[in-house]
């Protein structure tokens, strides 16, 4: 495993994902939606990694990633609102609406979902969009890290790591929602970081990834019912089916929050200075080569 090649390796799969999925004809708009932000998530993990070794470069991309994942953003929240209805339906306590309120209220979130598509997936949009990635890929070949080695790696990996586990909340029954959504968004910097360092443990790699994934997941199930919540706001989309909605958001939410506690639990549960010993040793003792 050399180093700079891996990085490098690393972040032009991540943009090759976001750029097959946003000019695959195939592929509905929703689902090039979905894996379109996945290599953009992957994408910006990796420049958080490696920005304090681009100078000015590092921030501009940066930059220019966010606005490319946000151009997308209102189509992805219409979708996840209907992700956040099927979520609803796994309650243990069950779903008590009603087949019929459950098609209706799904109907209106896909006339909105299919709205917000029809003005943001354009084919001129598809086009910009390609046209900056394949630049940023271009790119990825002479950034300046030469000089980097498994020690910067081990330590920038960590920094973020430290940057997730500090924003575990001390009380996850009072957390709000914006601290949760926080800590989802560090949770993902981390599981796309891990994935670097996976080759040289496998089983460990496989695991931590896993058991990152699961975090996030529920994370994000949890902020997916906070955008269907808001739209039983008065005059919103699903406002007459708000007394009915959200208490059946409430519960599910804390279903999401409790499992999460035990995942980020389990997950951060070596301070950072340990956690990057861990790497540092599983560098020392990779298997080599012949």
């Amino acid at each position: 495993m050399h180093v700079p090649d891996a990085i490098r390796g690393v972040a032009r799969s991540a943009l090759d994902e976001a750029r097959t999925a946003i000019t695959d004809p195939a592929r509905p708009d929703d689902v090039a939606i979905h894996d379109f932000r996945k290599g953009m998530k992957r994408w910006r993990a990796i420049l958080r990694l490696v920005s304090p070794f681009l100078g000015d470069e590092g921030p501009r991309l940066r930059i220019e990633a966010r606005d490319l994942a946000r151009a997308l953003a209102g189509a992805r929240d219409a979708r996840t609102a209907l992700d956040a209805l099927d979520d609803l339906g796994k309650l243990e306590a069950g779903m008590p609406l009603s087949e019929r309120s459950l098609a209706t209220i799904a109907g209106r979130l896909d006339e909105q979902r299919a709205a917000a598509e029809n003005l943001s997936v354009t084919p001129e949009t598809r086009t910009r969009i390609d046209e900056i990635l394949l630049v940023a890929s271009e790119g990825v070949k002479f950034w300046p890290l030469a000089e980097v080695d498994f020690r910067d790696l081990a330590r920038e990996i960590a920094v973020h790591y430290r940057r997730a586990r500090d924003a575990i909340p001390a009380d996850w029954a009072a957390a709000e929602p914006e601290t949760l959504h926080g800590l989802r968004q560090r949770v993902v910097t981390h599981r796309y970081q891990m994935e670097i360092v996976a080759p040289l443990w496998p089983r460990f790699g496989e695991f931590w990834i896993g058991e990152a994934q699961k975090l996030r997941d529920r994370l994000g199930h949890h902020q997916d019912l906070i955008i269907l919540a808001g739209l039983t706001a008065p005059h919103g989309p699903l406002a007459p089916w708000r007394s009915r909605l959200l208490p059946l958001i409430d519960a599910r939410r804390a279903e999401h929050v409790t499992v999460a506690s035990r995942l980020a639990g389990r997950l951060f549960a070596d301070p950072p200075k340990s956690f990057r010993r861990r790497l540092r040793a599983l560098w020392e003792h990779r298997v080599k080569p012949g």
